[in-house]
């Protein structure tokens, strides 16, 4: 058996995963991984990335460059030219990360599936009544970003960022283990609501990428602030930011999820199937 193996076996292990991630100081253990993966030293630098891969399995092939600074600049990598193929049909939004479709499907009302048996209602994870009320019935993917997927989200559509909304809160770990057994995780963790207009038909779509344990930080184009567990504010941001299909909007920088919000007009693509691993451009909602 070998090293990964076993650690992936230990790890595996449900009580243990969930004691080792949340147990812990988790806002401290957030901020100190935001300053110590930034180090550029070339020892802690190669000693870190190793350590990153005994647990998880990037396919660095993919980066845009072959050597990285720091393990930050490993996660937050970009792609290289042509990595990823955007859906270039109008009528689709596409997937805007890579990532592991959790619960998707028609929203009952308000409430929403976290995990099988765990629910949660839109008016807790959403900051504003009008927008609970704008997906009411409406559709929503959640899409699970693992530590060693690429880490930069782009835009599903041709579309214009109109409001940022930050809410500060906890860092449970976003793995299936910890959803299964934390109530209401998505509605604790900091988060970020971005409201979008899609250029053609003028739906209204939202993105709500959530944090997890040792994301240090959100990083969107266009506004010149870092959201993350020490931000000031402001908390809400208007803003006009145009962003064109598949052109990336910004990244996490560490693992985490994306919950996409549409209305009930939008209908949910046929290959969104829980469990299946899709990447960015893949189909994710068809326009009516």
């Amino acid at each position: 058996m070998t090293v990964r193996s076993l650690i992936a076996q230990v790890a595996l292990q449900e009580d243990f995963n969930f004691l080792v991630t949340n147990r812990i100081p988790r806002r401290l253990a957030t901020q100190f991984m935001g300053w110590f993966s930034k180090i550029e030293h070339p020892l802690i630098r190669d000693l870190s990335i190793a350590v990153w891969r005994l647990f998880a399995d990037p396919d660095l092939a993919e980066a845009a460059k072959p050597n990285f600074s720091s393990l930050h600049d490993c996660f937050v990598r970009e792609l290289k030219s042509g990595a990823r193929s955007i859906d270039p049909d109008p009528s689709v939004l596409v997937s805007p990360c890579d990532g592991i479709i959790g619960a998707s499907g028609r929203i009952d009302g308000d409430n929403l599936i976290q995990a099988k048996g765990f629910g949660y209602r839109l008016a807790d994870l959403l900051p504003h009544p009008e927008l609970v009320d704008h997906y009411r019935d409406g559709q929503y993917v959640t899409l699970r970003l693992s530590s060693s997927m690429y880490h930069r989200f782009h835009a599903p559509h041709d579309c214009t960022v109109e409001k940022v909304t930050y809410i500060s809160g906890d860092t449970w770990n976003t793995n299936p283990i910890t959803i299964k057994r934390v109530e209401r995780l998505f509605c604790k963790n900091e988060r970020a609501v971005l409201q979008t207009r899609l250029g053609a038909s003028g739906q209204l779509v939202t993105l709500v990428p959530v944090a997890s344990i040792l994301v240090a930080s959100i990083r969107l184009h266009g506004l010149d602030v870092l959201l993350h567990l020490r931000y000031p504010g402001p908390n809400e941001i208007a803003c006009k930011i145009p962003f064109r299909k598949g052109e990336e909007m910004g990244w996490f920088e560490l693992g985490s999820t994306i919950i996409v919000f549409a209305p009930p007009t939008l209908r949910l693509d046929a290959g969104v199937i829980e469990g299946a691993v899709v990447q960015m451009g893949q189909p994710l909602f068809r326009l009516p």
